[in-house]
């Protein structure tokens, strides 16, 4: 089998992460690092590959297997639509486009030529949700019933002074961080249909949100909570419990999710288990069983790149496609509509 070719475009901090794991690969390697910046050519002569100031000067010169596209959001569907063009699998990094409509518009274009597009929400190919996933699949928290789900964390004074946007409206939890969220609650419980929100910027006195409280209805008529804040002194987030990324603290005692169904629940991601046996009468008098589930840890970003080179073979279908990244960002719009008109928000009527 030969090794594929991939190239990445972007050379900020995901794009280098994405660099590394090519570099660490056996089933490809890297060809090409694509970035307008000086910077960026430190890191192509450390990598051994030539630089492109653009994706068009990259296809002049070769055609790789596969691109990652890790630019900016507002270059995420011009650089698909590049990729398409040439017939390039590509892996664009979430969120899928900078708005609806240009989502919609790729979507259109994605789906009338047949286009090998993966979108980059890492958290899909987690261990952890694939067991969790399993669990509830196999029915041994019977009939889905409710979910608790919680980000909350403190980002520093830095972190806007950074980038002085983020004080700003577009820069808050909701925009930055609660797409990660619903694509993990979208592949755990099914479709979303309705939310309703409530925001609040009492704490930093922004003019952009820093806490949210979050009201879902599933297709399948189970309900949610989510409670969203980067002012929140708590490690109840995916990335303070999961381990997934290790540049974060984390408190194995904690947990994001609490998934219920009618026969018992899940705790995520310590996949503790309380559950009604099937020959059980069912009662609060009643004690549950307990387990825990177990599982492999395993680095999400690399068995996504795994996925990605399946994906440029055709040996699979994306396991998040186009249509599922503007779906999450629907959901995500939607609860921002809700929070500033107070209202239920229907999101099939997006």
């Amino acid at each position: 089998m030969t090794t594929l070719r991939i190239a990445v475009a972007g050379a900020g901090l995901i794009g280098r992460r994405h660099i590394e794991l090519i570099q660490a690969s056996t089933t490809c390697q890297l060809c090409a690092l694509v970035d307008p910046a000086p910077a960026a050519a430190a890191l192509a002569l450390a990598a051994g590959v030539p630089l492109y100031a653009s994706l068009e000067q990259l296809f002049a010169e070769q055609r790789p297997d596969g691109v990652i596209l890790a630019t900016p959001n507002q270059l995420h569907v011009q650089g698909a639509l590049a990729c398409v063009e040439q017939g390039v699998a590509a892996l664009i990094e979430k969120p899928v486009a900078h708005s609806l409509a240009e989502g919609k518009r790729l979507l259109a274009i994605a789906e009338q030529r047949g286009a090998r597009l993966l979108v980059g929400h890492h958290r899909a190919h987690s261990a952890i949700l694939d067991k969790a996933r399993e669990v509830i699949a196999e029915g041994v928290l019977g009939n889905l019933v409710a979910v608790m789900g919680s980000a909350l964390f403190y980002k520093p004074d830095d972190y806007f002074d950074a980038a002085p946007w983020r004080r700003e409206a577009g820069g808050g939890p909701v925009l930055i961080n609660l797409i990660h969220e619903i694509g993990n609650l979208r592949s755990l419980c099914g479709e979303i249909v309705a939310v309703q929100a409530q925001a609040s910027s009492a704490t930093r006195s922004f003019a952009v949100e820093d806490s949210i409280a979050i009201s879902l209805r599933f297709a399948s008529g189970a309900l949610g909570t989510f409670m969203l804040s980067d002012t929140a002194a708590c490690a109840r987030s995916w990335e303070q419990t999961a381990r997934e990324n290790l540049d974060y603290p984390s408190y194995a005692d904690e947990d994001c999710y609490v998934i219920t169904g009618t026969r018992g629940s899940l705790s995520i991601p310590t996949m503790r288990l309380k559950y009604y046996q099937r020959d059980q009468d069912r009662s609060w008098w009643k004690p549950f069983s307990t387990a825990v589930a177990t599982l492999e840890q395993a680095d999400p970003l690399q068995r996504q790149l795994g996925h990605f080179c399946q994906v440029i073979r055709g040996e699979a279908q994306p396991l998040v496609t186009v249509l599922d990244g503007l779906r999450n960002l629907q959901i995500v719009d939607a609860i921002a509509q809700a929070a500033r008109s107070g209202q239920t928000v229907l999101t099939e009527s997006l």
